[in-house]
């Protein structure tokens, strides 16, 4: 039987300039993270399958890798015709980190600010940007119900994005609550908000008209749909206090702490940052109960990143719920961007290549060795291979791995910009 070459779908092999850029990217994640006093975590991949399927998930929850019992247990469960599976792969990091605060939360700092950097599998239709393993990078705060963890994430993500060399986003932020209200205003019942909200996603799609038409074809009251569509005509640009006015006064208070959010927000960013209330944005995880927010770069149509509010979620593990806030970053996304754009990694050092010709001597071996060494130990990049036939293309191979400089031992050096042995 012929062996598959190719990776699963839906997965990549990445190729070095590719895993390097890659690399540079989640150092310098964590190093703006870290500086912004984010305290980095890891958690398992393979959680348990109550904890994946526990309603927290969304659409997720339908994407789930699952890990098959193994043994008698799976001997049981088919006489039984009960589970067959009691473990899955993470589909987020969201559902990990809360079991993992909940099983260490004495010994964990309160407010607890989390990092985590870790592949994900979702058992997705592969698409560009979307693949069924890929990366993700979360920030979460713990314990502070306060706006700071709002702030503070938003804050921390846009100057991660700024490092990265982007200045064309803009953070798009609304409240779950918000959300509730406008649609119990309109007569709808909570248990049908859910699919209500889907279909409010869609506007940016669909527009206010195909909202109307997906909400009235779902089976739902045509005037509570008709006050609906009222809330929602013209609110494209709409401040939050008028929204909030015309949701209602118990609004009031939801939107008074969104507009402290986004006036902080964009003043605690170095270089500032753009911040746009938009009362349609709805996030598809469940477990949302408060703020939200995206991250929308111009040029693409797709969001970059996002996150929000989830104080229930705790509870479901703890008996007590724990106020909780997250951001995660579109990794995947970051990085093709920055690869369609041209970027080039930040040079530090030189890149040389010791190539060591047929006719080397024991003698001259060693010495290669050693001036590797040295130029290492100053901080540069020092490849040591053996010199290939055809040079040219193989100096082509170098060339696109970010090598420039050459020394051919024992010959002398050659290269764009030469270099001596004894440099």
């Amino acid at each position: 039987m012929k062996l598959i070459k190719t990776p699963v779908k839906g997965m990549n092999d990445w190729l070095p300039r590719e895993e390097a850029l890659r690399e540079y990217v989640k150092a310098l994640i964590v190093r703006e993270y870290s500086a912004a006093g984010f305290m980095q975590i890891e958690t398992p991949a393979v959680e348990h399958i109550e904890n994946l399927t526990g309603k927290n998930g969304g659409d997720n929850e339908k994407l789930i890798f699952r890990v098959q019992k193994r043994g008698e247990e799976l001997t049981r469960a088919i006489e039984s015709n009960g589970e067959l599976c009691d473990s899955g792969l993470r589909y987020d990091l969201t559902v990990p980190l809360s079991r993992y605060y909940a099983n260490n939360a004495a010994n964990l700092p309160v407010p607890f600010p989390a990092m985590q950097i870790g592949n994900v599998w979702r058992a997705d239709r592969p698409q560009k940007g979307r693949f069924r393993q890929f990366t993700q990078c979360d920030i979460d705060i713990l314990g502070d119900a306060t706006p700071t963890a709002e702030i503070s994430l938003i804050s921390a993500t846009s100057g991660v994005l700024r490092k990265l060399g982007f200045d064309n986003f803009t953070v798009r932020i609304n409240d779950r609550r918000l959300l509730k209200l406008s649609a119990e205003k309109c007569g709808f019942k909570p248990e049908d908000f859910d699919s209500v909200f889907i279909i409010l996603d869609k506007m940016d799609k669909i527009g206010l008209d195909g909202v109307k038409t997906e909400l009235l074809e779902s089976g739902f009251d045509t005037e509570a749909v008709d006050k609906y569509i009222a809330v929602y005509t013209g609110c494209e640009d709409v401040l939050v206090s008028d929204f909030a006015a015309a949701v209602g006064t118990e609004a009031q208070a939801v939107a008074a702490s969104l507009e402290l959010i986004m006036r902080a927000a964009a003043s605690a960013t170095v270089g500032g940052v753009k911040l746009k209330f938009d009362p349609t944005l709805v996030r598809g995880m469940s477990y949302y109960t408060g703020t939200i927010f995206e991250i929308q770069m111009d040029g693409y149509g797709y969001s970059v990143g996002g996150g929000g509010r989830y104080d229930e979620m705790l509870g479901k593990f703890i008996g007590q719920n724990v106020p909780a806030c997250g951001f995660s970053l579109g990794f995947e996304r970051i990085v093709g961007a920055l690869s369609d754009s041209g970027f080039v990694i930040p040079a530090e050092g030189k890149s040389v290549a010791f190539l060591a010709d047929k006719s080397i001597t024991e003698e001259e071996m060693t010495k290669m060795y050693a001036d590797a060494a040295a130029l290492r130990a100053a901080g540069n990049r020092v490849l040591v291979t053996s010199k290939q036939k055809n040079f040219g293309f193989q100096k082509q191979k170098l060339e696109a791995e970010g090598y420039n400089e050459y020394v051919v031992y024992p010959v002398q050096p050659i290269s764009h910009q030469s270099i001596s042995h004894e440099e």
